[in-house]
């Protein structure tokens, strides 16, 4: 990715400021919904006349189409800029999250949180990208602090927020209360999200694209699998070793590429490896909070 050098006249300071919002903000509904689920899925069990232990399948198919679009979102905003996707992101979130409020059914509600997750996948990234070229180097790290701490917040938030908007009116308004959020959100956006393209078509590497993407899907069923949805721990073993080798071959695919999805020189930059590590570790930690707390939260109230 190329940043432009064209600056739209319009981007001031106040509009830099409203935008570090937009993006942080986006940040926060992206990474909730990761989360806002988890005490609500008994109560969306009994409606669905669904066992409890099917319910998990709701909270992976979030989080798997997330994986898989990622990795493809900074080609998208190259593409066709950073407003009209991001912009479009929105609506599909909204969507997504109206679709899961009127599922009548578990399979409906799988496809629809499919949706939410497809617009979910593009906010922040396309967000990110947006800051890093509107906001001058040394700016940008204060910048994308700011945007970081609420997606922090979001998963911790969660599970409270989901259980009380279960209690307080039904699970429905799980996903309902995204729809005026990402409604006010899309009028921000096409009022102050800069619109920024690459310098230059870059053809999409699709078998790359491919390779990483199915790694992802099978790393992850295979790990969550066994548990959720009682896959033999043969297949799961097969699934994760074919997972394996898709991306040991996307890294050898990408190493012959001129323009790959993702350059493997920026693994040789010291800064940047250790930041993934740090943040690999990191992430470990900070995304298992979300699922003890609601584990916690029986214990404590039988106390």
């Amino acid at each position: 990715m190329t940043q432009n050098d064209s600056r739209p006249a319009d981007t001031d300071d106040r509009s830099l400021r409203i935008l570090l919002w937009l993006v942080a903000v986006g940040f926060f509904m992206q990474t909730l919904d990761g989360t806002i689920v988890n005490t609500a899925l008994p109560a969306m069990a009994r409606d669905l006349n669904e066992s409890p232990l099917r319910m998990q399948s709701v909270i992976v198919a979030y989080s798997l189409t997330m994986a898989t679009l990622i990795p493809i979102s900074g080609w998208l905003a190259d593409r066709f800029g950073t407003r009209r996707i991001y912009l479009g992101a929105i609506l599909v979130f909204v969507l997504g999250s109206l679709l899961c409020g009127m599922a009548g059914s578990l399979r409906e509600l799988v496809l629809a949180r499919v949706i939410q997750g497809a617009g979910g996948a593009l906010l922040l990234p396309v967000g990110r990208l947006s800051v890093l070229r509107a906001y001058p180097k040394e700016q940008f790290l204060a910048a994308m602090s700011f945007v970081a701490i609420p997606g922090l917040v979001g998963p911790l938030l969660g599970p409270t927020l989901g259980g009380w908007l279960t209690e307080a009116a039904s699970w429905h308004w799980v996903f309902l209360v995204n729809v005026p959020v990402g409604l006010i959100g899309w009028l921000a956006a096409m009022r102050y999200l800069p619109d920024f393209r690459g310098e230059g078509r870059v053809r999409l590497d699709v078998a790359g694209y491919l390779l990483l993407a199915l790694s992802m899907v099978m790393v992850s069923l295979s790990v969550d699998g066994v548990h959720s949805y009682g896959l033999p721990v043969v297949a799961a073993v097969v699934m994760l070793v074919s997972g394996l080798a898709c991306l040991a071959a996307y890294f050898v695919r990408a190493s012959r590429q001129e323009q790959p999805l993702f350059p493997l020189g920026l693994f040789k930059v010291p800064s940047y490896t250790i930041g993934l590590l740090g943040n690999l570790f990191s992430r470990l930690g900070s995304s298992a909070m979300p699922f003890l707390v609601p584990l916690l939260l029986p214990v404590i109230n039988a106390l």
